[in-house]
């Protein structure tokens, strides 16, 4: 992760408490209840400069924030905005910071109350969003290697994955650690029950026999948005067969090609998994070709995903 020079420094602004701030002066109490239990809500969202246009592109800008207010009321959490505030709001605060690079926004929904205890009624919802220059959070040019952790993925009956709760990112920061530990890239998440469930904070696909597989929502995965992004290039643009369905542990070891996907991950090629290579040890073809697809949509190149790109300038 790259945070570019002025990118967090003097003349940067964030939202909050309703306001725009300069940076520096957005700051929460050490007695904030999110801090201590983890009680937050949050979203990631890119932005891409596209040097030929002269313009920064937010992509899927409503879509993140229709998933936001959807999980809020999972932790009672109330912003008391619509998407479209939440939008306009993020454009001109990245108008403010004078974003011209791939950029990324993040906007947390929390409990901002000082109450001890861990509960989610009687206290009061915080809301900020920051923005920073953002390459690659994982160098997406040449293939990882992932490893299976020994860290389970939190089952949606503890702490719902799909919500992108800051509490349960413990359990991401606690399988990442392991594996660059063991000399990996990434890790891989199994469920409580033995399934391939994703990485440590991001979707993944498999591709066996020309089909696009990947765990279905019963694997506790996140409801990723750059997850359905490719489902649907894939199937419209490429006419591929992409099948949602529990995905074994072994299957990852036979299968064709392989690869991360997310806000941060992007389109990661795996080309290694427990220290077996994933066909010829090289990125696969067919997802450098999803890959390839896939940049030219986030920056506004695909006329017919126009839509999915919100101009900043």
């Amino acid at each position: 992760m790259r945070a570019a020079d002025g990118g967090m420094g003097m003349g940067s602004f964030a939202f909050f408490n309703n306001q725009f701030v300069p940076l520096g002066e957005a700051k929460i109490s050490i007695r904030t209840n999110a801090l201590h239990y983890g009680t937050g809500i949050f979203e990631g969202i890119r932005a891409y400069w596209n040097a030929r246009q002269k313009q920064l592109f937010v992509f899927t800008m409503p879509e993140h924030y229709e998933r936001l207010l959807r999980n809020c009321p999972v932790l009672r959490l109330d912003i008391g905005k619509d998407v479209k505030e939440l939008c306009d709001i993020t454009l001109e605060l990245l108008r403010k910071n004078q974003h011209r690079e791939d950029t990324y926004v993040r906007p947390l929904a929390y409990i901002s109350s000082e109450g001890l205890g861990p509960k989610l009624i009687d206290y009061e919802t915080g809301f900020a969003i920051y923005t920073l220059p953002l390459g690659d959070y994982i160098d997406t040019s040449i293939g990882v290697k992932v490893g299976f952790s020994s860290w389970r993925r939190i089952s949606d009956n503890a702490i719902p994955a799909r919500c992108k709760v800051t509490g349960g990112y413990v359990n991401s920061a606690l399988a990442k650690t392991e594996a660059m530990e063991q000399g990996f890239d990434e890790a891989i998440f199994l469920t409580h029950d033995g399934f391939v469930s994703e990485g440590s904070a991001m979707n993944l696909f498999l591709v066996r026999g020309g089909k696009l597989i990947t765990p279905d929502y019963s694997a506790d995965i996140l409801e990723g948005i750059t997850r359905q992004v490719l489902i649907e290039l894939c199937r419209e643009e490429l006419g591929l067969e992409v099948i949602e369905r529990l995905v074994g542990r072994s299957e990852f070891y036979l299968c064709d090609e392989a690869f991360l996907c997310g806000t941060g991950a992007q389109v990661s090629p795996i080309i290694e998994v427990d220290r077996r290579p994933i066909s010829n040890g090289k990125i696969g073809p067919l997802t450098a070709k999803i890959q390839e697809l896939y940049f030219r949509v986030v920056k506004a190149e695909h006329d017919k995903y126009q839509s999915w790109c919100t101009p900043v300038y």
